[in-house]
């Protein structure tokens, strides 16, 4: 790999991960209700003194403590994705506006979502690594040989169901993301060449 071809990737990445934690960032702030691993880190933060992003950063090298025994390899984007996403989701929050209307918060969870989905094509496509909570549930899937679905789907509902204990926010939009993401993602990946039409990577 050429050295200008690792800073255009890493640069790539860096990105990515900023837009993904701004999109993040505006998810939260709508107060719609966030993806479930964002419960239970919202959860986290409300009963410590730490932000949200903190939290999320916590929760990210946690997650990353179990592929240990799962055997899952790191890269170098999976430890910058469980750092840089908490960190720009606290530095975007407190620069979003406050809206009254819910039409408004609405329209700012959806376009986080959407962002959300594009930053992930565009970080996966550089090739550093696996997210942490990709990591962990595919490593789940591996070693109890099951479908990745059930892996992920198992796991988001313990999540939630802590997370929802703790005190974090379970409304509309957590069913919104839970439904839609999958398919934004898999538009994602076909826009960054990662995936065909039938939705294979």
């Amino acid at each position: 790999m050429s050295q200008s071809n690792f800073i255009y990737r890493f640069a790539k990445l860096i990105f990515g991960l900023a837009i993904y934690g701004a999109g993040l960032g505006m998810m939260v702030h709508a107060g719609i209700g966030i993806p479930p691993w964002d419960v239970l880190a919202q959860g986290i933060s409300l009963q410590t003194s730490i932000t949200f992003g903190q939290a999320t950063i916590a929760v990210s090298l946690l997650v990353m403590l179990f592929w240990i025994p799962l055997k899952v390899k790191p890269g170098i984007g999976s430890v910058l994705n469980a750092i840089l996403v908490g960190l720009f989701a606290d530095l975007t929050m407190p620069l979003l506006p406050d809206f009254e209307a819910y039409w408004q918060n609405f329209i700012l969870f959806v376009l986080g979502m959407l962002i959300i989905s594009f930053a992930t094509g565009l970080y996966i496509s550089c090739g550093f690594g696996k997210g942490p909570r990709d990591g962990l549930m595919m490593g789940l899937a591996k070693r109890f040989n099951k479908p990745f679905w059930i892996a992920r789907t198992s796991v988001e509902i313990i999540v939630v169901i802590i997370g929802f204990s703790l005190g974090g926010q379970v409304r509309e939009g957590t069913l919104l993301f839970a439904i839609s993401i999958g398919y934004l993602n898999q538009l994602a990946m076909r826009l960054f060449g990662l995936a065909d039409k039938s939705g294979r990577v």
